[in-house]
């Protein structure tokens, strides 16, 4: 009964942090799927999509409508990689430009979020999840 409390508090975790982050992007007309895809682009730079729908865990079709919609938004672009079966995503000027605003929203949130939250027990948290990912993804692989 324990493992059902704790997944469902994540679940609830990870809804609700959702739920702010599509809050904080509405007035910028983004979405925390499309934040994710901005955020690993900018930090990770180009790749191909295959790539990201794996990083990110995300299936292709969202994917691919995420992507479609960042494109039309003039922030990403598709670039047929060497295979020309594979397409690379890249950011645009115009989301490398707009990125800063879009991330200090963000990490304003994400300051309003924890500022109740212990600095020490942010960073126990932290290495945590971060550990347990890390071993959930290597089981995933293997």
């Amino acid at each position: 009964m324990e493992t059902h409390e704790l997944f469902h508090t994540i679940h609830q975790l990870s809804r609700t942090l959702t739920k702010q982050v599509n809050e904080t992007l509405h007035p910028f007309g983004l979405y925390s799927a499309q934040w994710a895809v901005l955020f690993v682009l900018k930090t990770k730079g180009a790749m191909p999509q295959s790539a990201l729908c794996e990083y990110l865990a995300v299936e292709a079709p969202p994917m691919t409508r995420t992507i479609q919609r960042l494109a039309r938004q003039g922030y990403v672009q598709q670039v047929p990689g060497e295979d020309k079966r594979v397409k690379v995503i890249h950011l645009t000027d115009k989301a490398h430009e707009a990125y800063p605003e879009w991330e200090k929203a963000i990490l304003t949130m994400n300051d309003r979020l924890l500022e109740q939250v212990p600095r020490e027990q942010r960073m126990l948290v932290q290495l945590a999840l971060h550990d347990w990912l890390r071993k959930m993804k290597g089981d995933l692989h293997e």
